[in-house]
């Protein structure tokens, strides 16, 4: 990259304005907050293509009469994912919250989102969160994710329990350009978990949250803040105003992919005694030996059950219809 051009990371997008946090600032004079507010090509809006934060972006200066104009957006590079409640494209991380009590936990919405997640690519992660109030439930909690082969974190926002090893865990995933959202149900814990983390993020996000409070029609975009981890820099969604179960909502799949987007049951697949196995009763079933077997929880296939009673109610067919 030259001082004509240079990559960098869309963090909001307001109005047709979109603020860049380039990756490197070599050459590149930025804010006092280390971005621009640059404009997209028109080709972008000719092509419906809406520019998101999250998106890598190739920025250039427009050349007018021979000389060096602003810069604009040139090029989106390919997105891994894209979300359209909140619009975020390549969100790496899903962050579930499931408090081990008050209030109780809901391991059907949880796994609504971890199934969304895996569906766009996206590594869920689990937060139990409140284990000083039951420290048995989180431990259960646990083993059932645990056995799926997912990053399991107990925290305690009291105690302080588990807080640095989750810290520890995104430093690490962070050198890969992490840009992560927390989720889960009201009450989980999940500002509280933010302000240990990250301070300042909680003091840029506070106001906002409570101005969100205060006029609930508000209309709110996406917006990712940049935080030092280490020697790198993660992304963290604010998604105040937005109910993260949107990107969860049904019909985010079809009843065939479903399976799928339980890593549990996706190894099996194919393994099974019919080839069109629902995976629910039919005899010869490799999930449910699984599930027999102890391999797999019970909770989880409760779960997938209840998720696809909801497709077969609701195909996809009848929603696009």
């Amino acid at each position: 990259m030259n001082e004509k051009q240079f990559e960098g990371i869309i963090t909001k997008g307001v109005g047709g304005l979109y603020t860049v946090r380039p990756l490197s600032r070599d050459n590149v004079t930025v804010g006092d907050d280390g971005t621009l507010l640059l404009r997209a090509r028109g080709i972008f809006r000719h092509d419906g293509i809406t520019p998101l934060p999250g998106d890598r972006v190739i920025c250039k200066r427009v050349t007018e009469s021979g000389e060096d104009g602003e810069f604009v957006i040139d090029e989106i590079e390919e997105r891994i994912n894209s979300l359209i409640r909140p619009a975020i494209a390549n969100l790496t991380h899903l962050f579930v919250f499931i408090p081990a009590a008050r209030p109780k936990p809901d391991l059907i919405t949880a796994d609504k989102l971890i199934s969304a997640a895996e569906d766009k690519n996206i590594e869920p992660v689990i937060v139990i969160t409140k284990t000083d109030i039951d420290e048995s439930e989180a431990r259960i909690i646990a083993d059932i994710y645990e056995k799926g082969a997912f990053f399991v974190f107990q925290i305690s926002s009291v105690t302080g329990e588990g807080v640095s090893d989750l810290y520890s865990y995104m430093e690490r995933e962070s050198r890969n350009h992490m840009i992560a959202a927390f989720a889960g149900v009201s009450g989980a814990g999940k500002s509280t978990l933010m302000a240990k983390l990250f301070p300042d993020l909680s003091l840029k996000t506070g106001e906002v949250s409570r101005k969100i409070q205060r006029g609930k029609h508000t209309t709110r975009h996406a917006e990712l803040y940049p935080l030092t981890i280490g020697e790198s820099t993660l992304h963290i969604a604010d998604t105040p105003g937005f109910s993260m179960l949107d990107f969860a909502k049904f019909n985010f799949t079809d009843k065939e992919n479903l399976p799928y987007t339980f890593r549990e049951f996706a190894p099996l697949m194919g393994e099974c005694r019919y080839t069109k196995c629902t995976h629910t009763k039919e005899e010869g079933c490799k999930v449910l030996e699984k599930i027999r077997g102890g391999e797999i929880s019970s909770s989880r296939h409760e779960s997938y059950m209840a998720m696809l009673e909801e497709i077969n109610k609701n195909p996809p067919w009848k929603k696009n219809k």
